[in-house]
């Protein structure tokens, strides 16, 4: 038995609900052998506990099968946050965190906030990709100058598409410009999933994720997808938008995911000729909201023109103008994020106790 013959041998385990094996995907950490014994150490994403117990049966087959005696195997799976979206499911184990970005209604510049929060995480050195989930209304391909681009099919898969440092999916990527989409409920729901099932998103730290305004089946779809990390909601001051906020963090709670804060878009108007800042739609509104939530703002956004025309050139002011003091907010925000993020999965944490197989969420045994 060599460490080559048992890293083959694990090649024929494949993930669960995928076509890609674990060696492939990364999650193989360490093959260490003594004679003709074999230990390997396993990292998984999934928390669901049969992931990791179907994972090991293979695992130690295959090895006995290339003549391993003796074979331990130690699977490291996250444990389960006191409270999951998705109750450990994940079709796209890939993708360390998920981040959905939600509003309570349209028009008050969420996916300017996804598009621009996204390139402030790449420029933090962070691997992110972004998902346009808003089916209806994709727009986030003319934010980032790829309106004109289509993605390749490799297989039966789809590549995402890379601009500033990120990779990109949106239907507005698939569909002739302009084309209407009068689909149902259903319909929108088996998008949603395969945007997360057959797009393929590198081995990413955060996925974030655009979602159309409301609280409707494309949020349920993504919450029972996928174990989302945080959901964030962008609003502007005006009364009438922070009522349908209100809903999208109740969604939040109902949905059991932790609340990462909200922003406040349009809060302020910058005039470009002398950089004062008026508060034409108000500011700081939000701040009652967030104590009701027990949450906080983390960024007030204010109306400056370079928002506009780089949303509508492909040139996101994040990255074409980081000096400006929108720019410097989303990053703010972006470290905010990022530090909560970090939070959470430190609280959920990752089991790496020895346990028995059968017991959530990993294994670590041996078998003669």
């Amino acid at each position: 038995m060599t460490k080559e013959i048992a890293e083959n041998a694990l090649k024929n385990v494949i993930y669960p609900g995928f076509t890609k094996d674990i060696v492939g995907f990364g999650f193989v950490k360490e093959v260490v052998v003594e004679g003709n014994d074999v230990t390997v150490t396993i990292d998984i994403t999934s928390s669901a506990p049969e992931v990791a117990q179907t994972i090991y049966d293979e695992a130690t087959a295959e090895l006995k099968k290339a003549g391993a005696e003796k074979v331990c195997i130690n699977i490291a799976a996250p444990k389960m946050p006191r409270e999951s979206s998705s109750k450990g499911k994940n079709i796209a184990p890939q993708v360390k965190n998920f981040i959905m970005v939600s509003s309570g209604k349209g028009g008050v510049g969420k996916s300017t906030t996804s598009v621009n929060l996204a390139i402030a995480l790449a420029m933090q050195g962070k691997k992110v990709g972004l998902l346009d989930a808003d089916i209806y209304g994709p727009n986030i391909p003319r934010m980032l100058g790829v309106e004109d681009i289509r993605p390749e099919v490799q297989g039966n898969k789809v590549l995402p598409i890379k601009a500033y440092g990120i990779e990109m999916m949106s239907m507005g990527s698939l569909t002739e410009d302009g084309q209407s989409l009068i689909w149902r409920g259903a319909m929108i729901m088996k998008a949603i999933e395969q945007f997360l099932r057959d797009i393929l998103w590198s081995e990413l730290d955060c996925l974030i994720i655009d979602m159309p305004p409301g609280t409707g089946d494309a949020q349920l779809t993504l919450a029972q997808s996928v174990p989302v990390t945080l959901g964030m909601t962008v609003t502007t001051p005006q009364m009438v938008s922070l009522d349908d906020s209100r809903r999208s963090l109740d969604m939040f709670k109902k949905l059991h995911i932790p609340i990462g804060g909200i922003v406040e878009n349009m809060s302020g108007f910058i005039a470009p000729d002398t950089g004062v800042e008026y508060d034409i739609f108000g500011k700081g509104t939000c701040e009652p909201m967030a104590k009701e939530f027990d949450t906080k703002i983390v960024a007030e956004i204010p109306l400056e023109p370079a928002i506009r025309t780089g949303g509508d050139s492909g040139k996101p002011i994040v990255y074409a103008a980081p000096d400006s003091e929108t720019a410097k907010r989303y990053m703010k925000a972006a470290e905010d994020i990022w530090a909560q993020i970090e939070k959470i999965n430190e609280e959920g944490g990752v089991d790496n106790e020895a346990i028995q197989p059968t017991t959530p969420p990993g294994v670590s045994a041996c078998s003669m």
